[in-house]
């Protein structure tokens, strides 16, 4: 038995997906702990590719059950989608391999119109980047503690009168206050009496399930989504989303004690990205941030949005060790960086005429940082067919061990291409 949690280290988009999707052979359960559809997962199995955006990576894996925890923000039309989608193309979806907590809180429509309309309120230069899919509102209404959970369902009473009560708020908000169409309530109790319908099968106390398998032996992947400076409270607010994307997450949004957890890996791109607004320090707003957004095929998996690219931030590298106590390091798309010579990597920030190792909690601070770069030399040979950390080049080999001692851990595995066998394997991740 083991138990492990995957997350980012950066700004999300660091290829979790693969990661995921490839520790999925070694685990029996795979658990989705928070975060919602404003997220995807993007993996490539025999020249095919699948995202995910609610369902867990490890459902390509056909012996193995995925679990969305209670922390997950859950909309229905999209997880439907996304079965459909999967069985068309040979994956079997069914409630003995996927369950959904009961205690998971529902998008409903009026959260996805906020999200619009807040967002478009919004003066220019100030906006969040936010996906639009209602994700905020919804967990906003969880902690106001007006939110409906998935469980509400199986109660269409319950969901009625939790409905009305919300819909008379929001749409004082939405036409009062924003300029925006109301609701009706008819029309979305009839659309989630459906969804009622289709999701009651998957419906479970994922908690629960999570205790049985740990008592019976089994070994478990717990898979955040987005990234260490995304969250909430440790990310650059308020350029963040609105949930914990760190490891201690993977407790309160699947329901497993703290004890239980063996091992956090990060997932750390070999480069730096970041979608949307905020501040991003290492980025690379010219010819070669281009060159890398083209190579690295850096578009959101779930909005289709370009990525800004930049350097390496050892900085944020170095928090996010610290913020989830991470064992060990896999680094994603090391192949893209072939042909770059030379190479930059962030160690630490200059503001205000002092240097500083961590990044500061002032997001004006954040706004006029100046990074201070490591260089190392370049390499130009092909990444994509290696399989051991030896037939590297010694450039990359440099860069890599740069990357640990700037981190104080070890990597664990190396991804040269998006291919489950485009990977070097260092350690096991699970021991």
């Amino acid at each position: 038995m083991s138990t492990l949690v995957v997350v980012g280290t950066q700004w999300g988009d660091e290829g979790k997906g693969k990661v995921v999707d490839l520790l999925a052979e070694r685990a029996d359960v795979i658990v989705r702990f928070q975060g919602g559809n404003n997220a995807g997962h993007t993996l490539l199995v025999d020249g095919k590719k699948f995202i995910c955006h609610l369902i867990p990576s490890g459902i390509l894996h056909g012996n193995k059950v995925c679990l969305i925890g209670n922390g997950v923000v859950f909309d229905p039309s999209v997880f439907i989608k996304e079965i459909e989608e999967l069985s068309s193309r040979g994956i079997t979806v069914d409630p003995e391999r996927l369950r959904l907590s009961s205690n998971a809180h529902l998008i409903m429509p009026y959260h996805k119109a906020l999200d619009h309309a807040i967002e478009n309120a919004r003066p220019e230069g100030k906006k969040l980047g936010t996906t639009g899919r209602g994700i905020g509102p919804c967990y906003e209404d969880k902690i106001a503690r007006n939110g409906i959970k998935v469980g509400d369902l199986l109660d269409l009473d319950l969901f009625r009168e939790k409905l009305r009560y919300n819909v008379r708020e929001k749409n004082f908000i939405l036409t009062q206050r924003l300029n925006a169409e109301p609701l009706v309530v008819r029309d979305i109790f009839r659309e989630f009496r459906e969804y009622a319908r289709r999701l009651a099968p998957f419906v479970d106390d994922v908690s629960i399930l999570i205790d049985e398998a740990l008592r019976n032996g089994k070994s478990l992947l717990f898979e955040g989504a987005q990234g260490t400076q995304l969250d909430i409270d440790h990310g650059t607010y308020p350029y963040v989303t609105s949930s914990n994307t760190v490891a201690g997450a993977a407790c309160c949004g699947a329901g497993i004690g703290p004890s239980k957890i063996d091992k956090v890996i990060g997932i750390c791109k070999a480069y730096t990205t970041r979608v949307g607004g905020g501040p991003f320090p290492t980025e690379l707003a010219d010819t070669l941030g281009d060159y890398l957004q083209k190579k690295g095929a850096e578009f959101g998996a779930t909005t289709g949005r370009r990525r800004r690219c930049g350097w390496l931030d050892g900085v944020v590298l170095r928090d996010a060790v610290r913020i989830n106590g991470l064992d060990g390091l896999a680094i994603t798309k090391l192949d893209v960086l072939s042909g770059i010579d030379p190479l930059n990597i962030c160690t630490e920030y200059e503001f205000s005429g002092t240097r500083h190792l961590h990044m500061p909690s002032n997001i004006w601070a954040v706004e006029a940082i100046w990074p201070i770069y490591e260089t190392l030399p370049g390499w130009h040979e092909d990444l994509s067919q290696i399989r051991s950390l030896e037939d590297l080049p010694k450039e990359a080999r440099d860069y890599l061990k740069a990357i640990e001692e700037i981190a104080g851990i070890p990597i664990v595995l190396i991804s040269v291409g998006p291919a489950r066998e485009q990977t070097v394997f260092l350690r096991d991740p699970f021991d």
